[in-house]
């Protein structure tokens, strides 16, 4: 062999080992796993296409809308931004029948893929097991992924649904994480549901809320990412941060519920700038940087494992309440003036 075959060779097995570490490693400064959520309950928000083209400017990379909106549809063709796609809680009903599913997927996937690059859908957000909306949320999953399947794009695109912390019966130590009696009729076979589809549980994880709801025995700095050292242990895992406990006791009860193979995808998360207790410009930054910095570290639980996360929202939302925080979760003021400084999201 001569000098070049050797060359050449050597070449072709430096690309298949670097092929392979990169498909199998971390590489640290790899772009974060961060996405913005897409809120539209406001009567002065930008043009849908103008919030597309926003994303892109600011370098965006994965967004979530709440309903099959066409104008956000059609401005998202061409972009390669990765979608969440919800499905409104008042559509699930109908989505039980599957010839109504199968025309959803239609009109609203198939008419615009694969120039929209769809992620999962969430059907439904944040339903209750006491809402009689509940009923519905397994079945109009299951009709949903059946025509994704019959169209080639079960595999591409997850079905999931997204869910609240409220589900938890018990969170702390997150290792004793469970959905409890109530959640676990509900919440069962939707996990085995995702475990046989290989979908992720979409959670909408809020330490700002915890955190009002107990400041006697949650510290701000714990929700904020800013405690110096362990805040508490929980066996071998030392915690430092809310976010990390809340998504860990989310795990545990995944995989009391038969769901050890179920990931995680947090699909709400965010920090209000006003309008309560601690909902401040100052502490929503610090949030908001800190968590961004933090999503590629993995938990306790799951170190390493980079966590895709949706940051709530792109735009404050001024119809949104009745409490006044709920109008103040926007990472931009809607006339895309940035309300803090210093944020990248990737």
């Amino acid at each position: 062999m001569d000098f070049l075959s050797v060359n050449r060779t050597l070449m072709i097995a430096t690309y298949l080992f670097l092929g392979f570490f990169i498909a199998n490693h971390t590489i640290t400064g790899a772009t974060k796993p961060i996405g913005v959520c897409n809120g539209r309950i406001a009567d002065n928000l930008p043009s849908e296409q103008d919030v597309v083209s926003f994303y892109t400017m600011n370098g965006i990379g994965k967004m979530r809308i709440y309903d099959p909106n066409q104008a956000t549809l059609q401005a998202l063709r061409g972009t390669n931004i990765e979608l969440i796609l919800g499905v409104p809680n008042g559509d699930l009903q109908s989505l039980t029948t599957s010839s109504t599913a199968n025309n959803w997927v239609q009109n609203n996937i198939v008419a615009f893929s694969p120039a929209v690059n769809f992620r999962y859908i969430a059907v439904g957000n944040e339903v209750e097991p006491s809402d009689p909306a509940s009923q519905y949320v397994l079945p109009a999953m299951q009709n949903i992924y059946n025509a994704l399947v019959s169209t080639n794009l079960g595999g591409e695109i997850k079905v999931s649904t997204s869910v609240s912390a409220s589900l938890l019966a018990q969170s702390y130590p997150p290792s004793a994480g469970s959905f409890g009696a109530t959640s676990s009729t509900y919440m069962t076979p939707i996990v085995s549901f995702l475990a046989t589809t290989g979908a992720p549980l979409l959670v909408n994880v809020y330490p700002y809320f915890a955190y009002i709801g107990d400041p006697q025995n949650i510290r701000l700095d714990f929700a904020l990412f800013t405690a110096q050292g362990t805040v508490f242990q929980d066996g071998a895992l030392a915690y430092q941060n809310l976010f990390d406990a809340i998504v860990d006791a989310f795990y545990s009860a995944l995989e009391a519920a038969g769901g050890a193979n179920v990931e995680i995808v947090v699909s709400e998360t965010g920090w209000p700038s006003t309008g309560e207790a601690a909902a401040t410009v100052d502490n929503a930054s610090t949030y908001y940087k800190n968590l961004i910095n933090h999503v590629n570290d993995g938990t306790p639980k799951k170190p390493g494992k980079a966590m895709e996360t949706y940051l709530f929202s792109i735009f404050d939302e001024d119809q949104k309440g009745p409490a006044e925080t709920e109008r103040h979760f926007g990472l931009f003021s809607p006339d895309k003036q940035p309300k803090y400084n210093n944020i990248s999201f990737s």
